[in-house]
Order: C-alpha cells, then sequence, then structure tokens
C-alpha cells in the first residue's frame, strides 16, 4: 500500500529530499532535530515524521541513540536500485499485458502523446511526472500493489537526480520511442514482448543515470 503524505509533510519530505541529493545537506552527516526544524521553519514533529519517510527511501540512517545521518546517494546506491526495478518492471508488464483494458490503453496514449508534447518544450518536470502517471497505469493494470509499492519507495528519489544530472533531449527521445513500443506491446496483448521492452526501458534509464552521475564525478575531480 502507498505511503500518502499530507500536502505539508510531502513538501517537507521534498526540500530536504532534494537538498540531500543537491548536496545541501552533505552525506554523511549527522541531522538534528534542531538543525532542520531551523532550516525548514518548521517543529520537531514534523521534521520527525520527514526522517522517517526519507528512512523508507533509503536516504537517512536513523540510529537508535545516535541520531540520523544523511546516506551517500552515490553510482553503488543508484545501481542497486535500478537492478530491483528492472526486475520489478518487467513482471508487472508481463502481468499488464494480461490483464489491461480499453480504457487503460486509451489513458496510456493519451498521457504519451502529452509526454511528447512537453518533450518538444523541454519542460523536463513535466516529463518526470507524465513518465510516473505512465508506468502507474501500467502498475495498476498488473495489480500487484506489493510489487508497486517497492517501485514507489525511491520514485521522488529517482527524479531528483535526474533533474540534477540533467534529463535531456537525448533521454526523452529514448523514452517516446519505448513507450511507443510498449503501448503497442500492451495492446497486442504480448507478455513476452512487454517484459522485455519494460526490462530494456529501465536498464536504459539506469544505464543514462549512471554514466551522468560519472560524468558529473569527473568533472568535479578535474575541477578541483
Amino acid at each position: 500500500m502507498r505511503q500518502i503524505l499530507p500536502t505539508a509533510s510531502s513538501t517537507l519530505v521534498d526540500r530536504i529530499r532534494d537538498d540531500i541529493v543537491a548536496g545541501g545537506l552533505p552525506f554523511g552527516s549527522r541531522l538534528t532535530l534542531d538543525l532542520l526544524a531551523a532550516r525548514y521553519d518548521v517543529g520537531h514533529m514534523p521534521i520527525r515524521e520527514a526522517l522517517r519517510h526519507l528512512q523508507g527511501e533509503g536516504l537517512v540512517l536513523l540510529t537508535p541513540n545516535r541520531g540520523a545521518r544523511v546516506r551517500a546517494v552515490d553510482v553503488d546506491f543508484v545501481r542497486n536500485i535500478f537492478d530491483m526495478r528492472i526486475a520489478i518492471e518487467s513482471m508487472l508488464a508481463r502481468r499488464a499485458a494480461e490483464r489491461i483494458d480499453a480504457k487503460q490503453l486509451a489513458r496510456l496514449d493519451a498521457i504519451e502523446s502529452e509526454f511528447e508534447a512537453k518533450a518538444e518544450t523541454r519542460d523536463y518536470r513535466a516529463l518526470l511526472l507524465l513518465n510516473r502517471q505512465f508506468h502507474s497505469v501500467i502498475n495498476d493494470a498488473a495489480n500487484n500493489p506489493e510489487a508497486e509499492s517497492v517501485l514507489d519507495r525511491h520514485r521522488r528519489l529517482i527524479a531528483a537526480l535526474w533533474l540534477l544530472y540533467g534529463y535531456g533531449d537525448d533521454r526523452a527521445i529514448g523514452v517516446i520511442s519505448d513507450h511507443r513500443h510498449i503501448i503497442a506491446a500492451l495492446a497486442a496483448r504480448d507478455g513476452d514482448v512487454a517484459a522485455a521492452l519494460a526490462m530494456a526501458h529501465a536498464a536504459k534509464a539506469k544505464q543514462g543515470l549512471i554514466a551522468r552521475m560519472l560524468s558529473n564525478e569527473a568533472l568535479t575531480a578535474v575541477a578541483a
């Protein structure tokens, strides 16, 4: 089951997550309630709730009697996340091909048309949101909420990483092609092809994001 946060709590979680990914809260740094309450101008209770949520995403480590620390969002962490996603998204696509209905297929087509329109304007935030909606339709069709909850755990983190390291036109073009092929496989009720396409789609996302992270590390090292 998805964890639904109130809007204010969700916004606070997003702000802390974005600061961690951008380096505003350095990896390995200690997070105290007082520090975060002052930084975000909120009370201790919302901070506690946000830290628990971010612990669920793997971004924050909570240790009894030792408080919270920021976990490193490095290449190994991202690789592990995507290895898990590749397997799960492939399975969900196969199940979706067996269960998807005409209304869900029409919804996928509508989302993809909007995705392509936003790609023309290079609205990358909108593209990431539409991509999430696209895959949510497939996951809903597969009707495996347990698997979907695992994917949801890191969905916002991955979006934040794409925005930080650069989504780019090349990524958008590849996603458009992949989505259209996935829609066709689902419409044909071909579970094998849908699963293979979803696996390749997630694998390309893994390869692309890690390549951007490594390129950024190399540029940072040269600048230093």
